[in-house]
């Protein structure tokens, strides 16, 4: 298992957590290099994160591998092949190179409609001609999965998975995914950011779980972990998953993070699992 450097930051404001906004070009550029002199070799990007295949493309990515992931495929008995076509074009041209290593569907509940069938051909299809190593799926929660591999089957699956959100492991999917010799990316370690701030600075929308960030923010000083080690150990002792997806904005940041990973120990870890999706789930914290 290893690091893999998101780059949703680098075309969005994004994290919830996030004080800083989107990266500027020049930081990308010295945290890409920062990346390949530590051996993080993969970026995951994706269409929806404004411009950041663009910026990706355009500072050079050379020796890493790329993975993005497809928007949601408009409505209106479109020609799903032209679509998809149109899509990854659009993402190897901005991007700068000829083949990704990994095009993910963002939406893949996509996959049960009447389309599905000719949305996954076609992204087989991109395998077979060679614009794309390896197809996936980007979850949210893993009893998408049920449904979806009863149809298809996948070279990655991406999928949330931290210290509160363990729905990965518990359901069973992680072992399951592992043994299907499915690359297993997770994302979320830090649950964009709620897991490294100070107990004071939890945003109040998230005081009803109050219990489980003084239960985190107590073990971490019984124990004497930084938030950043504790995290990414945490999801490093699962030897099933292949990548852990960090996004950050500053090369002190990755730096921070290459170091806590760069200590895995074995814990009783902290009690603080949850399966709420109102916690779990960052597409729902703008609704509450």
């Amino acid at each position: 298992m290893t690091l893999a450097l998101g780059a949703a930051q680098f075309g969005l404001d994004y994290g919830i957590a996030n004080p800083d906004g989107k990266v500027s070009r020049s930081n990308v550029d010295a945290i890409l290099a920062l990346s390949k002199i530590h051996g993080i070799d993969t970026i995951d990007t994706a269409k929806s994160y404004g411009d950041s295949e663009e910026c990706l493309g355009n500072i050079g990515t050379k020796g890493f591998k790329l993975i993005t992931k497809l928007p949601t495929v408009p409505k209106g008995g479109i020609d799903i092949g032209a679509w998809v076509s149109a899509q990854v074009s659009d993402s190897l041209e901005k991007l700068q190179i000829a083949q990704l290593d990994g095009v993910l569907l963002h939406n893949p509940s996509e996959l049960l409609s009447s389309t599905g069938k000719e949305l996954y051909a076609q992204l087989c299809r991109l395998k077979n001609e060679g614009l794309a190593k390896k197809i996936g799926v980007s979850i949210y929660s893993p009893n998408e999965l049920t449904l979806l591999l009863k149809n298809y089957s996948f070279d990655i699956v991406q999928a949330p998975f931290n210290l509160i959100d363990r729905r990965l492991s518990t359901s069973g999917w992680l072992k399951r995914l592992h043994e299907a010799g499915v690359e297993i990316h997770t994302r979320s370690a830090f649950l964009q950011g709620l897991l490294l701030v100070t107990l004071a600075e939890v945003p109040d929308q998230f005081n009803r779980w109050g219990s489980i960030w003084k239960r985190w923010h107590r073990w971490l000083i019984e124990q004497d972990r930084s938030a950043v080690a504790a995290c990414l150990g945490f999801a490093f002792s699962f030897k099933e998953i292949d990548r852990v997806i960090v996004g950050v904005q500053s090369c002190q940041q990755l730096s921070e993070i290459i170091q806590g990973a760069q200590v895995v120990q074995s814990f009783d870890w902290p009690n603080i699992g949850c399966n709420d999706e109102l916690l779990i789930n960052p597409s729902l914290w703008a609704r509450r």
